[in-house]
């Protein structure tokens, strides 16, 4: 038996997954991360708490199942995309890491868009709060010390690869959405990066995402009982890897991921460069492939906040109280998801979230199911974002945690008026993908027949395509309020 270990470094934990030659899934482990907000924007985590929730995770699957880390072959590793981690000469974290949902760097971008005015042309989106290139380029105005003391500058997942092997890279996928490369050529564009306070002696060099980026430790092998000097390989970013994972391998597919954020992820051979409204092309991890972006910045966080205000209720069973008996669209308030700014198709960073159209009669199940309808109209914003940019979109496929819901995925089909499928795999995602890189580097399948399976499939139910359309005016009418405030 030949298995495989996909490693997902998210924002609100880590996910570790054992997965054999047919796409099943053998084992699996998480762990929790916490995200620190010291400032208004901002949005860090511990580089360290991203390896010691890892090691969590595989200890876990050691744990479970010896016979079966015995039997790996390769590791895959997928992570949260845009993370800035600065590291010293040793190796060591500087500062926390700036997250992809960190705000602060809004006066960098309208900097960098002047200084560079081909600068969607050549890395595939506009600088927006978030992208590693601008949140370098307001490190190195605010804390310039700090960043000429980094010999390093690592994406998350890229400093669990230095823990694990000793080795510095990063994959094409995960490195072209840093704003710091030639999207088309996937080099590193100097000038840009000269902009940011750098030079690409202090970037890791980059391979493919099912190229071999290391060698796992033998003490760590000894640990998790792993087999000796086993690859790990380059992975991707957690939108590539979520796309493998989703089997989006062709022109035209597409998914949405319900997590943390909401992404709407289309595969494309052409090169679309995005200019403007809040989206974003980078490149897929399977060669010859780019992919088109829009993202949402709060979508199962929304549904975690909105428990947390009204009493720390299990969010699953919020979401379930709902679907067991939905209302309609017309009885719930207007719920705009902007609690951390917003990305596409508005990008802005100061956006607020906010609830209109209470009474007396509003109980918590109205509030849980408007945010999750305030999600779908924003995926809907996406959509639309999408299609002006020329891209076809043909079939999408829903996954991560938010998949578990088929009302909620019912609520986003009948908003882009597109059937939805939830594959079988939905809720493991970026961690299978990572799996299956790591599976397509030791010459096997990138995806088996296994993974084509699908648990359910939603069409657009025209009643609720009626009432969220309805609501639709309601709520660009508050987003646009919101701006002006």
């Amino acid at each position: 038996m030949s298995l495989f270990l996909g490693i997902d470094i998210g924002t609100s934990g880590v996910k570790s997954v054992l997965v054999d030659v047919d796409d099943r899934v053998m084992a699996e482990a998480r762990a929790p991360l916490n995200v620190q907000r010291p400032r208004p924007l901002w949005s860090e985590q511990q580089p360290d708490a991203w390896w010691q929730a890892v090691v969590q995770t595989l200890d876990d699957l050691a744990t479970q199942d010896g016979a079966a880390m015995a039997a790996v072959e390769a590791i895959g590793l997928s992570g949260q995309m845009l993370g800035v981690a600065l590291l010293d000469e040793d190796g060591r974290p500087l500062r926390p890491a700036l997250l992809w949902n960190d705000g602060r760097a809004g006066a960098e971008c309208e900097e960098l868009r002047d200084l560079i005015p081909d600068f969607a042309r050549i890395t595939g989106s506009q600088p927006m709060p978030g992208f590693s290139a601008p949140k370098l380029r307001w490190l190195s105005k605010h804390e310039p010390d700090t960043l000429a003391a980094a010999r390093w500058v690592l994406l998350p997942k890229d400093y669990v690869r230095l823990q694990l092997t000793g080795d510095i890279v990063t994959d094409l996928a995960d490195g072209s959405a840093t704003l710091l490369v030639d999207a088309r050529r996937g080099t590193y564009h100097a000038p840009i990066i000269d902009h940011c306070g750098l030079d690409a002696s202090r970037l890791p060099p980059i391979i493919a995402s099912d190229g071999v980026g290391g060698r796992l430790r033998s003490s760590l092998a000894s640990r998790w009982g792993l087999k000796p000097n086993i690859p790990v390989v380059g992975g991707a970013g957690d939108n590539m890897a979520g796309a493998v994972g989703a089997g989006i391998a062709a022109t035209g597919q597409a998914f949405i991921s319900l997590g943390t954020s909401g992404v709407y992820f289309v595969a494309n051979h052409d090169f679309l460069p995005a200019l403007d409204r809040g989206m974003h092309t980078h490149r897929h991890a399977i060669d010859g492939l780019f992919a088109q972006h829009g993202v949402v910045l709060s979508a199962t966080a929304a549904l975690s906040w909105i428990a947390e205000v009204t009493g720390g209720e299990d969010v699953g069973a919020l979401v379930s109280s709902v679907e067991a008996n939905p209302l309609s669209p017309d009885e719930t308030p207007v719920f705009t998801p902007y609690l951390a700014g917003e990305r596409t198709p508005h990008n802005d960073p100061t956006l607020t979230a906010s609830f209109a159209g209470m009474t007396f009669a509003t109980t918590r199940r109205h509030l849980v199911q408007s945010v999750m309808e305030g999600v779908a109209l924003a995926l809907g914003g996406c959509h639309e974002a999408l299609l002006s940019s020329g891209v076809s979109i043909e079939q999408v496929a829903l996954v991560g945690g938010g998949s578990r819901s088929r009302y909620w995925s019912q609520l986003i089909a009948s908003v882009i008026d597109r059937p939805m499928t939830a594959p079988l795999s939905a809720v493991v995602g970026p961690a299978l993908g990572a799996a299956r890189l790591a599976r397509k580097a030791m010459g096997g399948d990138l995806i088996a027949d296994k993974g084509r399976e699908v648990a359910y499939t939603t069409a657009p139910c025209p009643r609720l395509a009626d009432a969220l359309g309805r609501k639709k005016s309601a709520y660009s009418s508050l987003r646009m309020t919101l701006q002006t405030l």
